[in-house]
C-alpha cells in the first residue's frame, strides 16, 4: 500500500439530513463553516444533506417529492421554447 496518500484530517462531524430533520455523528474530512452542539453536548462540524438513507425512496420505500433547489423550474424555463 502506498504510503501518504490517506487524509489524516478524519474528525467527528454531525452529517444533518434537512428533508427529514435526521441527524447522525460520523468521521468526514470535509471542510465546513457550521458547527451544531450534538447530543452528548460537544460541539461539532455541520454538513448539511439534503437526501440520506431516512429520506431517499430507495431505503424508505415511499416516494417522496423533494426539490429543494427548483431543479424542475428551472428546466421547464430552460427548455419551454423547444
Amino acid at each position: 500500500m502506498k504510503k501518504d496518500i490517506h487524509p489524516e484530517n478524519y474528525r467527528f462531524v454531525v452529517f444533518k439530513d434537512f428533508s427529514c430533520d435526521h441527524a447522525f455523528l460520523g468521521k468526514s474530512t470535509a471542510l465546513t463553516k457550521e458547527t451544531i452542539k450534538w447530543e452528548d453536548g460537544n460541539e461539532y462540524p455541520l454538513i448539511k444533506l439534503e437526501i440520506s438513507n431516512m429520506s431517499h425512496p430507495f431505503f424508505t420505500g415511499k416516494m417522496k417529492f423533494v426539490d429543494t433547489a427548483g431543479r424542475i423550474d428551472k428546466f421547464n424555463k430552460k427548455y419551454a421554447k423547444k
